[in-house]
């Protein structure tokens, strides 16, 4: 069975729960309790080996490096890269300037062959077509 990498935002976003009973595809949650090095070894060897890697941005996201694994990987292997972003995670949203760049970061991901949805359904509606 096809498997795909839950990537992009932590910090506590609920986009995973609501996508994973969306999904008919096998996944991996690299969310862990516990941050450790085995678990830190495990995500690098799950965005290897799965089919499709899946980078969810939404406004919870704190640091950068989920976009610049998104533009590294819509380089590397478009053809397993997706990318969505997501205007509102519970009460926080993001600014409009927050939202152009991030849809000029979609269309490089696209430009690179990479597949951008505009929404959770969209993604599980994609994945679920590729069984």
């Amino acid at each position: 069975m096809k498997k795909v990498f839950l990537g992009g935002t932590c910090n506590n976003s609920t986009w995973r729960d609501q996508l994973i009973p969306m999904l008919k595809i096998d996944y991996f949650n690299p969310i862990v309790d516990d941050w450790t090095k085995e678990a830190q070894q495990e995500e690098i060897k799950q965005r290897k080996i799965c089919d499709f890697v899946l980078y969810v941005i939404t406004p919870k996201m704190k640091g950068v490096y989920s976009i610049a694994e998104l533009i590294d990987d819509s380089n590397k292997c478009p053809e397993k890269t997706i990318f969505c972003f997501l205007y509102k995670d519970e009460n926080d949203i993001f600014t409009e300037s927050e939202l152009k760049s991030l849809i000029q970061v979609g269309k490089i991901a696209k430009r690179n062959g990479a597949t951008y949805c505009s929404s959770l359904i969209k993604v599980a509606e994609f994945l679920n077509k590729q069984l």
